[in-house]
């Protein structure tokens, strides 16, 4: 099965190259907001500048990172027995686990979600479009505090999930292939008219594609010719 991981993640080498290409793009395509995208900027700048200034929320990354390892199992079907949360590390005690229960916090921006879901909750009761500078900004800094976080996660320590999910190459690709989709999303739900990830999608699925159909091509000509 690890193998057969190992396989798949080397498939998806250029679908994550060209979803890095088509983040970019979309990152172009909304500075024509510059004003709104400092505003995202600025607070992934913020919540930089406090982690790496003075105070690193480790204990909340951990709350976070459990939590959505919780989750995800019970969506999966799994019981969940117990959690513990400490200032650098916790667990969660779940009857089973998959690829997708071990890699979810590393992938799932926990607190951009629960931001996007407040602000349209509060949407129901009252007029929120003066806050929204506030709402993007606290999107920015969460994602920051997302990206930041996993980072430090994962080169800081050798973390057993990824053997448990199929090995380092597979669950770091998967990660970054997810995160890159995550923030096109968010990207997404901050510029709704600006943004469409239907175009950026096929484009990615055509240059995936497209690679592939000349690897295979070469490969072909290759044992065609030795033949």
């Amino acid at each position: 099965m690890k193998f057969l991981k190992f396989l798949l993640a080397l498939c998806l080498l250029p679908t994550v190259f060209f979803a890095l290409v088509e983040t970019s793009r979309l990152f172009i395509q909304v500075m024509s907001q510059w004003r709104l995208m400092l505003l995202f900027v600025g607070g992934g700048c913020a919540y930089a500048l406090i982690h790496f200034g003075c105070y690193n929320f480790s204990r909340w990354y951990v709350l976070g990172h459990e939590v959505t390892h919780a989750i995800a199992a019970l969506l999966c079907g799994s019981r969940v027995h117990d959690m513990s949360v400490r200032e650098e590390s916790g667990y969660v005690k779940m009857d089973k686990s998959n690829a997708w229960i071990v890699l979810a916090p590393y992938v799932v921006p926990g607190y951009v979600i629960l931001t996007f879901l407040c602000y349209l909750v509060l949407d129901l009761f009252m007029d929120v479009a003066p806050y929204r500078p506030i709402f993007i900004f606290m999107v920015g800094f969460f994602t920051a505090f997302h990206w930041i976080q996993t980072i430090k996660t994962l080169t800081e320590a050798d973390q057993p999930d990824l053997k448990l999910a199929g090995g380092k190459i597979f669950s770091y690709i998967i990660i970054g292939l997810v995160n890159l989709v995550v923030l096109a999303v968010v990207l997404k739900g901050l510029f709704p008219q600006t943004i469409s990830l239907l175009a950026a999608g096929e484009r990615i699925a055509v240059g995936s594609l497209n690679v592939w159909r000349i690897l295979v091509n070469y490969i072909v000509e290759k044992i065609l010719n030795a033949a």
